[in-house]
């Protein structure tokens, strides 16, 4: 399979203006000629990227996996010593600016969140695919609330469905005990930052986020299922999704399918609601953006 295009980009994508900066590279907004199509580019210097194989693992997976929970790839070039990577563009930003700059979220709202996140595992899952890095910052919305899931740098494939990968890979905060322990783990890895990323959405932020990651993997080890602040506000239904997903032994632990069946998730909102939270978000990240310029 040919992984990248040998055609210049700057012949197709104009208008390019740079929207964030992540470790491997810049991310930029651009137009497509003729149709003016908006897309995301994410623009990386190969030579300067010390894990090239997390880049080309990335393209590889969003390739084969075109879902409507999945971030659409649309082309990989390379131009000179410059990779390019098209995608479609998620104007509504990540989850966290949901949790950092918007109003509280309702558990339909957290529920509706959870669902599409689930649809687009239990994708994956089909696949052999493990995400391995599931939390806030990964999930991506549009203006209307549609939910997609990005980031697949981290992604492994395992052969078939008991096969299991013992590398320690991904975000310490939201890593599963069996990976901080170097255990054979599988698809249920997800299920677990999934239920870490619940707690975000319901307390603005991760469980031992004011430790530093070393010790915060000893404590995802030694206490097993996190406290949360305040565990009897929440209803019942969402009290029993996290203990589903926090269940400790990944073999008892439940899967994407019997996630989506659970009360809570049948009882989440459409995704249009979480459309205001998208704009509270975008006027708070403006706001603050114009607060600093001035000073």
């Amino acid at each position: 399979m040919e992984i990248c295009s040998t055609e210049n980009p700057n012949e197709k994508y104009h208008n390019l203006i740079k929207i964030g900066q992540g470790a491997s590279g810049g991310v930029y907004t651009a137009y497509e000629d003729g149709t003016n199509f908006c897309v995301a580019i994410k623009q990386m210097e190969l030579e300067r990227q010390p894990k090239k194989e997390l880049i080309i693992n990335e393209i590889l997976v969003m390739k084969g996996s075109q879902h409507k929970n999945i971030v659409n790839f649309i082309e990989a070039y390379l131009l000179k010593k410059d990779l390019w990577v098209v995608m479609e563009y998620m104007e509504g930003g990540s989850l966290t600016d949901i949790v950092t700059h918007s109003d509280p979220m309702s558990e339909r709202q957290i529920g509706a969140v959870c669902r599409e996140t689930l649809q687009g595992l239990k994708f994956l899952h089909s696949k052999g695919i493990i995400h391995r890095d599931i939390k806030s910052d990964n999930i991506l919305l549009s203006l209307e609330g549609d939910i997609k899931l990005t980031d697949f740098g981290f992604c492994a494939q395992i052969k078939d469905y008991t096969a299991k990968r013992n590398t320690m890979v991904g975000t310490p905060y939201w890593m599963a005990p069996e990976v901080v322990n170097k255990k054979e783990y599988g698809t249920k890895v997800d299920i677990w930052s999934l239920g870490i990323m619940t707690i975000e959405m319901i307390e603005g932020e991760p469980p031992y986020l004011n430790e530093a990651p070393i010790r915060a993997l000893y404590l995802i080890t030694t206490n097993g299922k996190p406290k949360l602040n305040d565990r009897d506000s929440l209803s019942q239904s969402l009290q029993s999704f996290l203990d589903f997903c926090l269940e400790v032994d990944p073999e008892k632990r439940m899967d994407c399918l019997q996630l989506l069946e659970t009360p809570f998730i049948l009882s989440a909102d459409s995704n249009s609601s979480l459309a205001p939270l998208v704009r509270t978000a975008r006027l708070q990240k403006i706001a603050e953006r114009a607060e600093s310029d001035d000073l």
